[in-house]
Parts: C-alpha cells; sequence; structure tokens
C-alpha cells in the first residue's frame, strides 16, 4: 500500500479536505477482496470515528455498474478492474485513478461445457459468450480472438451480470462464459466447466481504486485515511490469507474452499499509487476498445491519473 508520501505530498494532505463531519460512499463487488475484508473488520470505521467520519458501504453486482453509481454521486471511492474506467471516461464520468493492485491473470477465464466441442479460441467463432459489458471479462474476450485471430464481429457477446450469465451458462443458453473470481471459483467448484483460456499471457488482469474527482480533489484527507486502512488491511490479507479466506466466506456467502482458491489465485493485494507502465498499460486497452468502436471516443489515461504530489 501507500507507505511513505513525499514531503510536499504530505503538506498537500494536510491542506487540503474539508473537516466537517462526512459520510464517505464505498462501493464494492463481490471480487473486491481488499475492501469486503476492511467492511468487514470495521477498521475503517474505527479510523473515521476518530474525526467524526462515518463510512457507508455500496455493493455492486459489477464494476460498469458501481461506476455509474460513482457518475451520479453515489459512490465516492470504488474499486473495479481494468475495463470499468476506460468505458467511464469515455462516456465523460468526472473520474480518477487512486491506486491499483498487482496483476492477477489467473483469477479470470473463459470457460465452457465439459462437454463443449469448443476446444480452442478459434473455436470461439460463431459462438453466443456471455459477458459483462464493459468489465475486464470484456478485454480478456477482445484478448482471447485477438490471439486466436477472429474479429470481435466473429462471435455473439450476450451482455449479462455474473449472476445472469451463470444462469444461462447452466441452462445452455450460451456456448462460453467469460468471468472472475470469485464467481470463477465458485463456476470450478459447483458445474465443473472446462477453462479454455485463463487470463495467463493474455491480460494483465489488475484492480484498480477510483474516486469522484470532486472528492479526490475536496477530500483528499479522508481519501488518506481509506488508504491507510488499507494498508494495514492488505497486510492481513497477505499474512493471514486461511483467516481471510473464512472472513470472505462470511461476507460473501460462498464456502472456504472457494475462497482459498480465490486468494491463492492473488499474488499480492498491496495497493499503490499507478506506475507509467500500469498508465501505458490502461492506454493499451482503452486504444484497442477504439480501435474496435466498443466505446464512443478516444480517451487519455494520463489525464485521470491523480497523484497527491499534484494536488
Amino acid at each position: 500500500m501507500i507507505r511513505h508520501l513525499a514531503t510536499l505530498a504530505l503538506a498537500g494532505l494536510l491542506l487540503a479536505g474539508g473537516t466537517a463531519a462526512t459520510e464517505v460512499h464505498i462501493g464494492y463487488q463481490k471480487s473486491s477482496l481488499n475492501l469486503i475484508v476492511l467492511k468487514s473488520r470495521g477498521l475503517l470505521e474505527k479510523r473515521l470515528a476518530v474525526d467524526g467520519h462515518t463510512v457507508k458501504w455500496h455493493e455492486f453486482a459489477a464494476g460498469p455498474q458501481l461506476l455509474e453509481a460513482l457518475a451520479v454521486g453515489s459512490v465516492d471511492v470504488g474499486m473495479t478492474g481494468d475495463t470499468p474506467p476506460i468505458f467511464a471516461q469515455s462516456a465523460g464520468t468526472s473520474l480518477v485513478y487512486v491506486g491499483f493492485e498487482p496483476p492477477k491473470p489467473q483469477a479470470s477465464a473463459i470457460l465452457v461445457p465439459a462437454d463443449s466441442a469448443i476446444r480452442q479460441l478459434a473455436d470461439l467463432k460463431g459462438k453466443r459468450i456471455a459477458l459483462q459489458k464493459g468489465s475486464s471479462a470484456h478485454w480478456l474476450l477482445v484478448r482471447a480472438l485477438d490471439k486466436a485471430g477472429l474479429k470481435w464481429d466473429d462471435i455473439q457477446p450476450a451482455y449479462l451480470t455474473p449472476a445472469e450469465a451463470r444462469a444461462a451458462f447452466e441452462r445452455g443458453s450460451v456456448d462460453a462464459w467469460v468471468i472472475w473470481d470469485p464467481f470463477y471459483a465458485a463456476a470450478q467448484k459447483s458445474l465443473t466447466p472446462r477453462v479454455l483460456a485463463s487470463g495467463e499471457g493474455l491480460v494483465a488482469n489488475q484492480s484498480f481504486y477510483l474516486a469522484s474527482r470532486r472528492f479526490a480533489d475536496e477530500q483528499t484527507r479522508l481519501l488518506q485515511v481509506v488508504f491507510d486502512a488499507l494498508s494495514d488491511n492488505d497486510d492481513f490479507l497477505e499474512q493471514q490469507p486461511a483467516e481471510a479466506a473464512r472472513v470472505l466466506s462470511r461476507a460473501v456467502g460462498l464456502d472456504v474452499p472457494t475462497f482459498d482458491q480465490v486468494v491463492a489465485r492473488r499474488p499480492s493485494f498491496k495497493v499503490t499509487w499507478l506506475t507509467p507502465q500500469v498508465v501505458a498499460e490502461q492506454q493499451r486497452i482503452a486504444d484497442r476498445f477504439t480501435d474496435l468502436k466498443l466505446i464512443p471516443r478516444r480517451v487519455v489515461v494520463k489525464d485521470i491519473v491523480w497523484q497527491p504530489q499534484t494536488q
């Protein structure tokens, strides 16, 4: 996590942000492991309460829905995969990147039924594929098609939420499902699908922390409180993975072995400021979606990367 800030950054934190009691609205989804454990431990509530602040948690089906809420002011800070902020920026949402977690390519996959005739990525041609539009699964599918030499128009995308997609997959109304953890791990355990491809070698599958630009600019001190709490929390996740899996199991409602697998597929939970390399990778994703005409306008990712020393 962010442990040491430059003197200039610290000065900015002391000067920025209001002192009035504030309710911080945080958006999360079932894949937001760090935030879910933070919520379960009550660590953020305790730290905010010192200055009379409170927190309200909002769960969403996936990243795109979370950023829709951020766009209308219902959420101040949230976590999504790599693709939702690109779609949101292209749509004109006033948001900023405030942190990211390291790559976890094994935490997402393209699934097919165990008895499916689809044996390789090229076999996806003409097939109906379930995915959440504008999610990290969208980017994984784009990369898989690129690798197979297929065009986007060669497949039939079925844009569904994770829950809807699972139901469609179980009914056999889609040929494949592109999904991320913990839905991926849960499906492996109960549906025994075949993994056509994971994100390994295709996508970095990084997680990003986003905030409304107004919140980042006006409540810098509160944002730092959130990140300091996450810093302590990611230590807990990495040092006590078995206990973290039990906490996640109770919070989400999936069994402990499922979350043991989910936690194991994440090499690190450390949250840091975006590096030039991460920004460049996000720009590459954005440019590919622009080329495919899947977003309304080209975006410049670096324009919405927030850093405390720039405030």
